[in-house]
């Protein structure tokens, strides 16, 4: 008897799987798993290597769209061969993807290297903002540069104003007034 496996994914924890997850009972899926990791490489991702270990010939593993698969092409090379040594077909709720057919299966190709060209675009725009940062002074590895003036807190906290009369002069948060003058 094969079975319709679903497999949902999202890149972060404050994601939500429930767009998948329905989307996955729909088209009737029996078995759901779902995780929230990142896509750009299969360490790490239990979920989909129970799915892997699990699934037998004739089973089919549906997902709402590649990317939620892999995000690299070597990555979703080796996951579709795995799929298919096992006899094992991969679809795609949103995409014409069935690699039961020649179609479906030049169509996921065709998919997987836009969703890497994808990944390294977004890499490319992040160093990009990164070094731009850097270079106005403003990026010191981590987070960004301070908007609290340090000097306005010492000069009302030397003319006796509390910490609570400071923050509300200032319209910043009594803890930030307690950090700064610990600091």
């Amino acid at each position: 008897m094969s079975t319709n496996y679903g497999y949902a994914r999202v890149s972060t924890t404050d994601q939500n799987l429930t767009i998948q997850v329905d989307a996955l009972k729909a088209v009737g899926c029996q078995t759901i798993r779902s995780e929230k990791v990142t896509g750009t490489k299969r360490e790490g991702r239990a979920e989909l290597a129970t799915l892997m270990d699990f699934m037998r010939k004739g089973d089919t593993l549906t997902v709402t769209r590649i990317d939620r698969l892999a995000r690299s092409i070597g990555d979703l090379q080796d996951i579709v061969r795995e799929l298919k040594a096992k006899g094992v077909t991969l679809k795609a709720t949103e995409q014409p993807i069935d690699t039961g057919t020649a179609a479906g299966k030049a169509f996921l190709d065709m998919l997987g290297v836009f969703a890497e060209f994808e990944t390294n675009l977004r890499k490319e725009r992040q160093l990009e903002g990164i070094a731009k940062a850097k270079a106005e002074g403003v990026y010191a590895g981590k987070g960004r540069k301070a908007t609290i003036d340090k000097a306005a807190i010492e000069k009302l906290a030397g003319e006796g104003r509390g910490a609570s009369e400071i923050a509300k002069a200032l319209g910043i948060g009594r803890a930030s007034v307690y950090r700064l003058m610990a600091a």
